[in-house]
């Protein structure tokens, strides 16, 4: 077993409490997790600041800064952690510390950002030719950054089995970062210690890093035409029907033409699109609950057989239902 890590994470005026407190509490409860198995902690967790001391958050309250990010030699840092927050852009501004964390990142084995934190890593210029993601509402942010291949559908980009993925990794918004760290411990001491804190924390062990960012049913149009807001709040209830284009324009009077015009204009998908995504989410939900055998939650939602199950879960959320049942049914 490798000696202490040293987890560092920044922190900076108006950052996103939970962008730090969520990550680091993981590589804690991994300690706590050791020593209930009479093992040493594992790990050893550290705040950097512009200066020691208290910093404020964005939720009003302070965090304290155990030293200054310019003072801690980075070679002496295993996982460096960038957190996100209303305060980053102003940190997109900070000059020095975009020059320490250019300076520092080859020494980190471990660098990555939690949220909107990407931005930082994009502004240092360490995301160049790189996959990167962060929170959804910061993709377009993210996608100025023209050097960088923005993927906005996925939790996070950490890939132990990837040299470069393994050693600069972004993550999505807040609770991602979570994710992210239980990713981190379960590469550092293995799929069971991870497992214990995730059940510690009353938690999925890993949602895979591809894993869609939200869901397409909460992703509700604004300002939607009646007469289409009318059928898609009755779609979910008959998704084992006939939900052809033909079938749909029927329930909503009008003419499948229109039809696919006002889905493209309201959702920004075709009819068939979208009903793949609302039986997808209901399926979600079905095997979250335990409700169902697979077999017989294709056919409640519509998707008729398992293997049409199968394809749109691996096209959409890059995992089996067998493996999402298991996961965190």
């Amino acid at each position: 077993m490798d000696a202490t890590r040293t987890i560092a994470c920044l922190v900076y005026p108006d950052v996103m409490s939970l962008d730090v407190t969520g990550p680091m509490q993981v590589f804690a409860s991994a300690n706590v997790e050791r020593r209930r198995q009479g093992l040493p902690a594992h790990y050893e967790l550290m705040l950097l600041g512009e200066q020691a001391g208290a910093v404020p958050t964005s939720a009003g309250f302070q965090l304290v800064a155990d030293a200054q990010w310019s003072c801690i030699a980075p070679d002496a840092v295993d996982t460096m952690l960038i957190p996100g927050g209303a305060g980053v852009q102003v940190q997109q501004q900070n000059g020095p510390l975009l020059d320490w964390l250019r300076g520092a990142e080859p020494k980190f084995r471990r660098l990555g950002s939690v949220c909107s934190g990407a931005l930082l890593l994009a502004e240092a210029g360490l995301l160049d030719g790189r996959k990167a993601t962060t929170h959804w509402a910061d993709l377009d942010a993210l996608s100025e950054y023209g050097a960088i291949e923005v993927q906005g559908d996925r939790l996070h980009t950490y890939d132990p089995t990837s040299p470069e993925a393994a050693h600069l990794f972004t993550s999505a918004g807040v609770t991602a970062g979570i994710d992210l760290a239980l990713a981190l411990v379960e590469d550092d001491l293995g799929r069971a210690l991870a497992l214990s804190v995730a059940q510690r924390l009353v938690m999925f062990l890993r949602r895979p890093g591809g894993q869609t960012q939200f869901s397409p049913m909460l992703a509700a149009p604004t300002g939607t035409v009646a007469r289409l807001a009318i059928l898609l709040e009755w779609i979910p209830g008959h998704l084992s029907d006939d939900l052809s284009i033909e079938a749909l324009a029927a329930q909503a009077h009008m003419t499948p033409r229109t039809l696919c015009r006002l889905f493209n204009q309201e959702t920004g998908m075709g009819p068939g699109q979208y009903i793949e995504r609302v039986r997808l989410e209901a399926a979600r939900n079905l095997l979250l609950d335990a409700q169902a055998s697979i077999a017989t939650v294709a056919r409640l939602t519509g998707f008729g057989h398992s293997e049409n199950l199968r394809r749109s879960f691996q096209k959409h959320l890059s995992v089996s239902p067998r493996d999402f049942f298991q996961r965190f049914g």
